[in-house]
């Protein structure tokens, strides 16, 4: 049903109001400096293991763990406990269910900081840990933390030989770049079979499920990936016995090397919590000393990740996301129109200053392209992402820096990047071209969901749009390709996934602005079977959510509804040439309703992903920024239903509407 022209008057009057109130609250949220800079917030596995990591560098004295970081170890334990479930366990999203590994990484980390056994909060987090399978049912890195100490068996983890760096094929660089920053930092702790001492009597034995096996189980087939990298396993314990020590020595020795180049220019290992602290670990075991100012630079630029204040308590963030929030930010403000040209001057100006200009990584398999693009975080030179320098594009369209020809040059280099590092189905991926070895998702240590890096429909529909929306013509060869990526990868349901934000919702708005960006009509079929599949999951209440489940489920798993997630359907409606239907209508209505008098929005749910299936995000600012994109998106788009014609500011050439700021 379409929504009569009055409705749309006045929801246009109103979205120009929410805009208003939107776009005011984000400016004053901007730093002095140019930026955005919101908090990332995950699960508590990230306070359990700072907890563990604090074993690991203040170890007990005479059996007694009294370290010197106790107080923060306290409210590092408050943060967990505050996050227990009912039924005794923890979740890796908000409002999830109760998860293993979480759950044994809480106890351990209760347990290690003092809380008795038998506390009645433990209690009923080891009755839902052995109600999930036990300790033996953790994934392999919590095994394996757990192994650095004496508590699981060190046999029954994966082998992660020092010896992987030195393989041909640049093998290390077929893995994800986080996979790589982490095996290769865990490959030296891993080396040096540490087995660090823990407080007297300590132990977890109460988690391990009687008549559950230890060791991962074979296939009941004969022959399987699975089975045939137990076996290799098996083989390279072997090996760390009877290898020649030499070979171990000039291993570990290039792990090192290529470990601590990477903290050069980087706000700590591959500037992500884990890989972070594992390098601490490397570190430690290589005979780099607590005085030593690289395991200093180390474990500051870890500590940083700490959240510890009165009004938002205590918390590990998993890393920083500036350039990212700037980016998005920048964008949803230049859309609105309402944003002053000299406000995103600054923010233009800072984020050239963040452009990368030294090759990192993604050089391997493209040696001869001249360094440019975004990372995520402030500082992460061997690790600019394709999503970010797609973003930033989008921001510069509308952010006009003091010098322009810099600017103009800047672009030109991140287009050009972009274009390197399209791989050969047509996709973009995060980090890498071609990071699409399958082989190693059977790995043994491969049960984080991510060893690879292969493209991904949501990061190549916003580079789509990003190229074109530089200048990039349509028929471009490298349009074309992606359009064809597109194309193959939409789901039967009309949906497209989406790797970085949950899940088909985020993956089929990007999709579908990447497709009409490219040209492509809004009658097309794929477009239309887009389109349905967005109107059939919107909720009652005019909004749209999506569990994080849908991961698991591999379909859409329906969710009270969030701004994000309805901002991200709207804008899909709106891609596809839908601006009629009640169903926008409904949803830009959820979004009037739900708008606090501030300008601002609550979000009560996960929306953004990490490791699917593994680990998610809460991006703090995704509730405010993408309300505000949807709706300017909205406004623009039902004007010329209205009669109402823009004008041209005098200052930068936007287009801005009679909701601008005067």
């Amino acid at each position: 049903m379409k929504s009569s022209l009055q409705a749309y008057d006045t929801l246009h009057a109103a979205s120009c109001d929410a805009i208003q109130k939107a776009a005011a609250a984000l400016l004053d949220r901007k730093s002095s400096q140019g930026f955005w800079w919101a908090d990332l917030t995950a699960d508590t596995t990230l306070e359990s293991d700072y907890i563990l990591t604090e074993l690991w560098l203040h170890p007990p004295v005479n059996g007694v763990w009294n370290p010197p970081s106790r107080p923060k170890i306290e409210r590092a334990v408050a943060s967990i406990l505050s996050r227990q479930l009912e039924d005794g366990g923890f979740n890796i999203y908000l409002r999830g269910p109760s998860e293993v590994s979480a759950s044994i990484k809480a106890y351990t980390a209760l347990k290690l900081a003092g809380l008795p056994a038998n506390d009645g909060r433990m209690q009923r987090l080891r009755s839902r840990i052995l109600e999930l399978g036990g300790i033996q049912a953790a994934n392999s890195y919590v095994r394996i933390n757990l192994s650095l100490f004496g508590l699981y068996p060190r046999s029954a983890c994966p082998t992660i030989p020092p010896e992987i760096i030195l393989l041909p094929l640049r093998f290390i660089y077929q893995m994800s770049s986080w996979t790589r920053a982490i095996v290769i930092s865990l490959a030296i702790v891993h080396a040096a079979d540490p087995n660090r001492p823990v407080p007297a009597g300590f132990t977890v034995e109460e988690l391990f499920l009687p008549g559950a096996p230890v060791r991962p189980e074979r296939d009941l087939k004969y022959f399987s990936l699975r089975n045939f990298f137990l076996r290799l396993d098996k083989m390279l314990k072997v090996w760390e016995r009877m290898g020649p020590k030499f070979l171990r020595k000039y291993a570990v020795r290039k792990c090192a090397e290529w470990m601590v180049e990477r903290f050069e220019g980087s706000d700590g290992l591959g500037a992500i919590y884990p890989s972070m602290q594992y390098s601490i670990m490397a570190l430690d075991v290589l005979g780099y000393g607590p005085e030593h100012p690289l395991r200093q630079q180390a474990e500051r630029e870890f500590n940083k990740l700490m959240v510890d204040d009165d009004r938002r308590g205590f918390y590990m963030q998993p890393c920083f996301s500036p350039v990212w929030d700037t980016a998005i930010a920048a964008h949803a403000l230049g859309e609105s129109g309402v944003a002053p040209p000299e406000a995103l001057r600054s923010v233009a100006d800072w984020l050239l200053t963040k452009e990368v200009r030294r090759k990192g990584d993604w050089s391997m398999k493209r040696p001869h392209v001249e360094p440019s693009g975004w990372a995520f975080e402030f500082n992460n030179e061997f690790y600019p992402d394709v999503d970010d320098t797609a973003m930033v594009l989008l921001a510069m369209e509308h952010a006009h820096a003091s010098d322009p020809a810099k600017q103009r040059a800047c672009m030109q280099r991140s287009i050009n990047w972009l274009f390197a590092m399209q791989s050969k189905d047509g996709g973009w991926a995060a980090f890498d071209a071609d990071n699409n070895w399958n082989l190693l998702s059977h790995v043994p240590f491969a049960d984080h969901n991510a060893m690879l890096d292969p493209s991904c429909p949501d990061i190549t529909g916003r580079v789509i749009e990003a190229l074109v929306r530089s200048g990039v013509p349509q028929g471009h060869p490298s349009i074309r390709r992606a359009v064809g990526y597109l194309l193959d990868a939409q789901e039967q349901d009309g949906s497209w996934y989406g790797r970085w934000g949950v899940n088909y919702i985020y993956g089929t708005f990007l999709a579908l602005r990447g497709l009409r960006a490219a040209g492509m009509s809004e009658n097309e079929p794929c477009i239309q079977q887009a389109l349905e599949f967005i109107r059939a999951y919107q909720n009652v209440d005019g909004g749209w959510g999506e569990n994080c489940a849908s991961y698991d489920e591999g379909r859409f798993v329906q969710n009270p509804s969030t701004p994000s997630q309805t901002a991200w359907a709207i804008l899909a409606l709106l891609a596809g040439g839908d601006i009629r239907s009640d169903s926008l209508s409904n949803g830009v209505n959820y979004l009037l309703r739900t708008q606090r008098s501030d300008g601002n929005w609550d979000e009560q749910y996960s929306t953004g992903t990490g490791f699917p299936r593994v680990f998610y995000l809460c991006y703090t600012e995704y509730r405010n920024m993408f309300p505000l994109f949807a709706l300017s998106t909205f406004v623009k788009a039902v004007a010329p239903l209205l009669d109402e014609q823009p004008t041209r500011s005098a200052a930068g050439g936007e287009t801005i509407y009679s909701c601008a700021i005067n």
